[in-house]
């Protein structure tokens, strides 16, 4: 069955309405006489219990963990600054 309430009513009655929309029936509000809004409810989404994820498929490189050029020559610089200015000291 539908249901329909004006938007005065449905302000008062919002409580009642989500009932009726939880129970399976369609509530429409309207203005003016003209339906703008229907109510429907949010399918619930349980979480997942321990055990239940799927497996990733992690793909990593042969050479993930070799030094990375751009750090080395990075490091260099700043290596060779700090060296300056403790002989500057």
């Amino acid at each position: 069955m539908t249901y329909v309430f004006n938007m005065h009513d449905a302000k008062t009655k919002l409580s009642k309405l989500v009932e009726l929309a939880e129970s399976g029936q369609r509530v429409q509000i309207a203005r003016n006489g003209k339906v703008v809004v229907e109510l429907n409810v949010v399918a619930k989404k349980s979480r997942p219990l321990f055990g239940e994820f799927k497996p990733l498929n992690i793909w990593t490189s042969e050479d993930f963990d070799e030094p990375v050029q751009e750090w080395i020559d990075a490091f260099a610089i700043s290596q060779s600054e700090l060296e300056l200015q403790s002989n500057k000291k």
